[in-house]
């Protein structure tokens, strides 16, 4: 049996989940909310959604409504997710959930007194590609992992978006460094130090950061991200005896990973996948009790430990440690 997904929003994001959802037999897509009811009808009608809402609170209390994605601005992502928790409905929140990893426990507390799931959107996370990644590091294919090198970053030109917004924390590092942060974090832990520089733009937001992340077992992570650079999205990962590269890591389109060891270079080719289906499959499967979330509490904590210190590093200009 499907889940039936409300949308909160009408954010450009949405057009990705739609389609994972309608590449799915476990999730149906029956509601869509703005807080203009015009705009939620046109935009319910657009894209064959069957009801619209003219705010987010008459979404949450549609009966038929199970589940919510919620693909607000970053600053409301905590607050409605708790709003729709407390409703009785299962989340799936963009990425990221916080910047504040008081927040992130706020939200997840609320789950569990709910006792429903909360989930962080990091849809990479789903994906095959991923999958391959972690087994061919765990299983020594570069031996002992010594560096995580990646980069994601695109140029925005348009002044008024919302990623250029501090009031709704905007900025790269929210945007697109949260990816590298994550992947980091994926493949070497938590980290135990990190030094973060970053370019504040005029609108008050980084519109480039740099990161360093130390790790247990001497395993270093480095990352850039911008809103004023060049369409970029890489990801190397070092190992003493050999690396793997991949140039597609997080939207996985086209899903190769390059392994580069005793000066021979092999392509793994991987059959692609839509992260986004299986992002939301994931969710069905747990809220039916077929299966566990992949993305919780634990990880969606440590994310915004790390963010937030990468910040106040860069505010400080110096290295942070996390305790």
């Amino acid at each position: 049996m499907s889940v039936s997904l409300g949308i909160l929003s009408t954010a450009h994001i949405n057009r990705l989940v739609l389609a994972g959802a309608a590449a799915s037999d476990r999730v149906d897509v029956v509601a869509v909310a703005s807080r203009d009811l015009a705009r939620a009808e046109a935009y319910a009608r657009e894209r064959g959604i069957e009801r619209a809402h003219g705010s987010y609170e008459a979404l949450l209390a549609d009966p038929d409504v199970e589940a919510v994605y919620i693909s607000l601005p970053n600053s409301l992502h905590v607050d409605w997710s708790i709003r729709a928790l407390e409703a009785g409905k299962h989340v799936l929140c963009e990425k990221p959930l916080s910047r504040r990893p008081e927040d992130v426990e706020r939200a997840f507390d609320a789950a569990e007194r709910a006792e429903r799931i909360l989930m962080e959107a990091f849809m990479y996370r789903h994906n095959p590609q991923t999958s391959k990644l972690q087994g061919l590091v765990e299983d020594g294919a570069i031996g002992s992992l010594r560096l995580v090198r990646s980069a994601f970053s695109f140029g925005l030109g348009d002044e008024t978006n919302v990623r250029l917004d501090p009031e709704l924390d905007g900025g790269a590092l929210m945007d697109v460094g949260c990816y590298c942060v994550s992947s980091s974090r994926l493949l070497a832990g938590e980290p135990e130090l990190v030094f973060g520089q970053q370019l504040v733009g005029e609108s008050g937001v980084d519109v480039l950061f740099a990161g360093a992340l130390r790790f247990p077992g001497d395993i270093v992570a480095q990352f850039d991200c911008g809103l004023v650079l060049p369409g970029r999205d890489e990801l190397e990962v070092v190992g003493e005896e050999g690396s793997l590269f991949l140039d597609d890591p997080w939207h996985a389109r086209t899903p190769v990973i390059v392994l580069r060891r005793d000066d021979r270079r092999e392509e793994i080719s991987l059959t692609p996948h839509d992260s986004y289906r299986l992002e939301l499959e994931n969710l069905s499967d747990a809220i039916r009790g077929d299966a566990r979330p992949l993305l919780g509490r634990a990880d969606a904590a440590g994310q915004a430990r790390a963010i937030e210190a990468l910040y106040r590093s860069a505010e400080e200009s110096r290295p942070l440690a996390l305790g």
